[in-house]
């Protein structure tokens, strides 16, 4: 059965206080529908700062169908690389996902293909669960290349992977125009390109793996728009910015998959 995730991704966000106090109301809300949860098959995944990621295990060490994630891992396995974070040590403190790809690594930190390759093998080496991020620039939805850019991403970064590593693979479409601008791909919009994403999967792969494939929006995703964008069969829940930071918006946002 396919899994429904909705993911909060912090990106650079909160105090530990702050951080602290939003990781317990979202724990509480689990606790009180975990029933739902598991009816539906719902998985909500907090991807914090890595300084707080310690803390929220301890906090969220009992909640059911709750995951926590980094926001990023390196390349290596170890070395003289000041200021990064490997995914064994993510791994030894027992987180169970890891984001890669987002376009704010890609503009921000010129990540590009190759590296985020790498990335994805060191993720799955040490059992951590890859949310990969596609999506493409205004130029090139403008230009009518926006197919033929999620489709170079999926292929020159996860699909040398084999089926069984692929099965633990989540994709994230967040079109880059819609991130953090307050646009949002329009539901139609948002739901031909997954189904563009899960054709690929199942070309490549097989009809059984792109049926499992949870394949999420992200994109300014908010609780306005939320039931409407899940209500289309081929998206899977959410990956969720500006609008994770605010317990009662997030809640909102979890029940709109069901």
């Amino acid at each position: 059965m396919k899994q429904k995730i909705i993911a909060a991704n912090w990106k650079m966000n909160k105090t530990l206080p702050e951080a602290v106090q939003l990781i317990e109301q979202v724990s509480d809300y689990i606790m009180t529908k975990r029933l739902r949860f598991m009816d539906e098959n719902v998985l909500v995944v907090l991807a914090l700062p890595y300084v707080y990621l310690y803390e929220a295990l301890y906090i969220t060490r009992n909640v059911p169908h709750l995951a926590l994630a980094a926001q990023n891992c390196y390349t290596e396995r170890k070395g003289a690389f000041t200021g990064e974070i490997s995914a064994e040590m993510l791994q030894s403190i027992g987180t169970e996902y890891v984001i890669i790809g987002h376009s704010e690594r890609r503009n921000y930190f010129q990540e590009d293909n190759e590296t985020l390759l790498k990335k994805v093998d060191m993720a799955l080496e040490y059992d951590l669960r890859p949310i990969f991020c596609v999506g493409e620039q205004l130029n090139e939805r403008m230009e009518d290349r926006h197919f033929h850019v999620i489709q170079k991403q999926l292929k020159d970064s996860v699909f040398h992977l084999p089926e069984t590593d692929f099965a633990n693979v989540a994709i994230a479409y967040e079109p880059v125009w819609a991130i953090g601008t307050g646009k949002t791909a329009s539901p139609i919009q948002a739901d031909r390109m997954h189904q563009f994403i899960r054709s690929e999967i199942r070309n490549n792969y097989s009809e059984k793996t792109a049926c499992n494939t949870s394949i999420l929006y992200g994109g300014s995703c908010n609780a306005a728009n939320a039931r409407e964008l899940f209500s289309k069969n081929d998206i899977d829940g959410g990956l969720i910015g500006g609008a994770s930071l605010n317990a009662a918006d997030f809640e909102k946002i979890i029940e709109s998959l069901y």
